[in-house]
């Protein structure tokens, strides 16, 4: 009777620093995307829609209309 012991400590996230780096790296770039791409997204939202069509008294234009 041979008994094998699994070494499952090259799989293991906390064990190798390579994969949990790399996990860890891309979450990172993910992350930032997010961020980045939802500031556009409501910055779009907010936009200066132009300027709006307002009615301005006479009297108070720089030259004044009085009746």
């Amino acid at each position: 009777m041979s008994h094998e012991v699994n070494d499952n400590s090259q799989k293991d996230f906390t064990k190798s620093w390579v994969s949990s780096s790399r996990f860890l790296f891309y979450l990172q770039v993910f992350v930032v995307m997010a961020f980045v791409l939802g500031g556009c997204y409501r910055l779009y939202q907010q936009r200066y829609k132009g300027k709006p069509d307002i009615e301005i008294q006479g009297s108070t234009k720089y030259t004044p209309e009085y009746k």
